[in-house]
This record gives structure tokens, C-alpha cells and sequence, in this order.
């Protein structure tokens, strides 16, 4: 990695790096191109389904469900509390209708957790089409020693986290000095275990950290 900068590549089974969080989405995006119409029974089996997502995925962390031809699915980071699940919730089921208040599909990052919809069923897929990468500024003053010290705490990561019930896991590294890296993986639940490692595996391979 030439510039020293290492990019965090996020996607929908969260592949994530701790970062600080923010009152704003981390990202967001159209799932498809539809569309629905203002107090159709699409929008109203939406706003059902966002309100039964809310109450259903605080306690464990995750939550899908559909209503009609209205799938949706929520992931809370595997650290947060219920209570932190249920403000992100919240956040991000307003926010995804503030941005996108007509669209039949969509998905919304923050630090936290994440949502998506769609009208289509897409339960036990690998999400390849909405991905993002983020970068951390600083430099570092060693890029090849830092980009393996990152790789092989997300390999080992990986390794623990698909064979977890909650498809989880964080863990760390030693740098020079005192420094110390912080590393983080997840999955959806409605992954096999087969499917997290390969998912989170793609996802490691696409960082510029070779």
C-alpha cells in the first residue's frame, strides 16, 4: 500500500473496523431502482415491518422478517447493547425514509448497526452489490509491517466468527511501541457458516493490504 492509508472495505455481511460513532449513517444505498407510492400497501406493510424489526432485533442483536412483498433485515454490531440496537434501530429506519422515501429497496450503515428492505427476498444470499469502502487518514510508518500485522488478526478473526452462534468476533494486535491494532467481523445470522467465511474472506482479499 504505497500511500500508507488503509482502506476499510464494508459490506452488507459487515466486514468492520471499530470507528467512533457518529450521529450520521456511515453510508447508504438504493437496492433497486422501484419505486412505491405515498400510502400504497407497500408503504404501509413497510412501516409495519420497520415497527416489528424494532421491537423483535434489540434482545439478540438481529432481526428479519417480511410482510407481503416487503423483506427486511437488521444487524446490530455484536458489542452494542440492546438499548444502544434500539437508538441505532430507530435511526436508521427514520433516516433510510428520510433519504430514500419512496424507494422499494434500500440499505443504510451506521456505526452500530445496519438496515435493509427490499421487495424481493433476499434471506440467506451474500450481499456483493452494496459495498463501500471507508478510509482511516493517518499514515502509518511501516506499511508493510502493519498491513500483515492487519491481515493476519482478520484471517484469525474470520476463522473464529464463522463458527460462532452470532457469526462475531473482535480481537487485537500488538504494533511498535504501545500501539495496538483493533480488528472486528460480522455476519448476518441469516448466513450459513459456510457463506460468512467465504463472504468475510472476499472481503479481506479486496483490501490493499497485499
Amino acid at each position: 500500500m504505497s500511500s500508507a492509508r488503509f482502506a476499510l472495505l464494508s459490506l452488507f455481511s459487515a466486514l468492520l473496523l471499530r470507528t467512533a460513532l457518529g450521529a450520521d449513517p456511515v453510508f447508504q444505498f438504493c437496492s433497486t431502482s422501484r419505486n412505491f407510492t405515498v400510502n400504497s400497501p407497500y408503504e404501509s406493510n413497510l412501516n409495519k415491518l420497520t415497527s416489528f424489526l424494532y421491537t423483535k432485533t434489540p434482545s439478540s442483536g438481529f432481526g428479519l422478517g417480511s410482510i407481503s412483498h416487503v423483506y427486511g433485515l437488521v444487524l446490530c454490531r455484536g458489542d452494542t447493547s440492546p438499548l444502544e440496537c434500539k437508538a441505532c434501530m430507530a435511526d436508521a429506519g427514520a433516516e433510510i425514509r428520510r433519504r430514500r422515501p419512496l424507494n422499494k429497496g434500500a440499505v443504510i450503515w451506521y456505526d452500530k448497526c445496519m438496515f435493509k428492505y427490499l421487495d424481493a427476498n433476499f434471506f440467506g444470499q451474500i450481499d456483493n452489490a452494496n459495498r463501500f469502502a471507508s478510509f482511516n487518514v493517518n499514515n502509518v510508518s511501516n506499511p508493510a509491517v502493519f498491513n500483515r500485522a492487519v491481515k493476519g488478526l482478520l484471517t484469525g478473526l474470520v476463522e473464529e466468527a464463522y463458527t460462532m452462534p452470532k457469526l462475531y468476533a473482535t480481537g487485537e494486535a500488538g504494533l511498535a511501541g504501545k500501539m495496538k491494532l483493533y480488528g472486528l467481523v460480522q455476519c448476518t445470522r441469516d448466513l450459513s457458516a459456510t457463506q460468512c467465511k467465504q463472504c468475510l474472506e472476499s472481503a479481506i482479499s479486496a483490501l490493499p493490504i497485499s
